[in-house]
Order: structure tokens, then sequence, then C-alpha cells
């Protein structure tokens, strides 16, 4: 089961265990269609969708609307009740089914860490940030809403269900997420270094997000918060490089956090996407056993940038198709 399955990480997750011969049910707002199955719902309400958790065996939980956009007093509203309305909805679905799921997976974020260059953040020694010394006080409200959003999760009263909140980096796939944005910089010639270039990167290939996912299906003995990242988090400015070595792009234009604050404004996006240093390692994955297909950005970069371009190959060589005679035959 897979509330707010319609986005590009649900549908990365439908797929891959629908490939796989599970029933799969994705439950979502605005159904995209498939060959598994769609429930509607919305987000806030208890329905007939409640109908499909009964006996289920797995409930991954991803609602919540994108924070690339301004924040203002509307869109901060947005954001934080997308995430804590469809998790309370669930606890309340839960709570009054005669078999619930046995495993509730609820979608978080690794920005709930501090802005950090000092260290790495693991789940036991990670330390919430609001204001540090050397972080601008908006880049509070992220972790404002992580900290509600686990808050409403664990508070969920499911006995019978174990819990794993995903606090997870950015996932870089080829098809969708901030990968391709990143990538255009590239090609555009505007893939230096942002801001200082110091502040660190996690993320994690869309291989290892599956994979980890399946792991803590498998391992019953592991819940509570788990860290979705790479082991290898790097700074800004050596994380671009490697992008544009992948690319074979020698020469990347550096943003100075004033063209980006510019820049921010003109796109309706925010800032500290981009410049807070997200130090986030995967503690609990690698101590129970877990091994990334992917645990260095360099070998990453190569993967994605090698399916982008058969990507684009492929859709070139079905708009741009070179007219054969049978065409004209016909």
């Amino acid at each position: 089961m897979i509330p707010g399955g319609s986005g590009h990480l649900g549908q990365i997750l439908a797929q891959h265990f629908h490939s796989r011969g599970h029933g799969v049910t994705v439950i979502a707002r605005t159904p995209v269609g498939g060959p598994w199955r769609v429930a509607a719902w919305n987000g806030h309400g208890l329905d007939r969708w409640v109908n499909e958790l009964e006996g289920a065996d797995v409930l991954i939980n991803l609602a919540g609307r994108s924070v690339d956009c301004r924040y203002i007093g509307v869109h901060k509203r947005e954001i934080l009740d997308s995430r804590i309305l469809p998790t309370r909805v669930l606890g309340q679905a839960i709570g009054g089914l005669k078999t619930p799921p046995k495993l509730w997976m609820n979608a978080s974020t690794a920005t709930i860490y501090r802005h950090a260059l000092d260290r790495e953040m693991d789940e036991e020694t990670g330390e919430y940030g609001r204001c540090e010394p050397d972080a601008p006080r908006a880049w509070g409200f992220s972790v404002d809403v992580a900290e509600q959003w686990e808050e409403e999760f664990f508070q969920a009263k499911a006995p019978g269900t174990r819990k794993v909140a995903l606090r997870s980096a950015m996932v870089m796939s080829a098809e969708g997420g901030a990968f391709p944005a990143l990538l255009r910089l590239v090609r555009l010639g505007l893939g230096g270094a942002a801001g200082s270039g110091r502040q660190f990167v996690s993320w994690v290939h869309e291989a290892d997000f599956v994979r980890a996912v399946e792991h803590l299906i498998a391992r019953e003995n592991m819940g509570d918060v788990v860290n979705v990242a790479a082991p290898c988090p790097l700074p800004n400015q050596d994380f671009m490089a490697m992008l544009r070595a992948a690319w074979g792009k020698r020469f990347g234009l550096d943003l100075s956090e004033r063209m980006l604050e510019f820049g921010a404004v003109f796109l309706r996006t925010e800032t500290e996407l981009i410049l807070k240093s997200r130090r986030v390692v995967p503690g609990r994955l690698l101590q129970d056993g877990f091994r990334f297909a992917f645990p260095g950005w360099a070998a990453a970069a190569r993967d994605l940038v090698d399916r982008s371009r058969n990507a684009r190959s492929r859709k070139a060589g079905t708009t741009r198709r070179m007219p054969t005679m049978a065409d004209f035959l016909h």
C-alpha cells in the first residue's frame, strides 16, 4: 500500500514491487494509471480507501506537498498539512482495522538534522537544528515540519504494527526529482559550486533507496528512525565536479549566494534546498549489514548520466526518425 504513490518516488516503488509479483495499491489524490490497483483519497478523511488497508503487509506513506516553492504563509501551511493530516488519518484508519499492516513506513527527511559542516549526522548522535550561528533563521521551518511529522507518526496508536520513519536524503533518479535539474545546470555550463561550495550534499541512488526499503521490510528487528542516504556525503563543489566529469564537461560557472537568491525568487523556490549542509550518514543500515550498490557519488553520477543519455537517445529516435520507404508507400 503506497499512499501518496502518484509522485515520482511512489511510482518507482510501485513499479519495483509490481515487477516482482507483489500486489501493489497506490492511494492518491490524483490517481495515476498503472498496472497496479489505484484508490482515490482526499488525504485528510476516512473513506472507502480504508478497506484497502485491511490485511495489507506493508504500508509506505509518501504523502506530502513538494517543498520546491517559496516559503510564504500559504505554502508553509500546505507543506505542513499535507504531511501531518495524511499521517494522522492513516493512524486512525489502522486503529480501526481487524488485521492492520505488519509494517508502516512513513516518509520523513534528512533535513531534520542541523546545518552540519563539522561532523556527520547519524541516527544516534545527530543533532536537530533550527537557528545555528552560520545558518539563516528561515531554515528552521523545515526542521519544525520534520519534527512535527515524526511526532504525529510515532504517537499514532498502532500496537500491532512496526513503524519506521524514513529520513531520506535526495533520491537521485535519471527520470525525475533533483537529478535532471542538476544535470541541466551542468549541460548549460552552470554546474559549478553553489555558494561557498563547502556545504555537504547527502544523496542516495534510486536503486539503493528501493533496496533499503526492501531491507527494512525483511528485517523485523529494525524500527524507529532510519537514515536512507549514501554513506559518503560530500561538499557541493566536489559533488558538482564529479557530475561535470560524468557528463564530460570541464567548466561550470560558480553561483554566488546572491545569484542563487535572485534565481530562487525568479524560479519560486528556496536557496535552503541547495545551501543547507546535509552531512547525513546511514548509521543503522550500515550496522545492520546493508551494502550500498552506489556508496560513492562518482559511480552513481556516471550511472545516472548514462541512463539520461540513453533516455534522450530513445526520445530523439522516436521524435526525429528519418523517413523510410515504407513511410512513403503508406
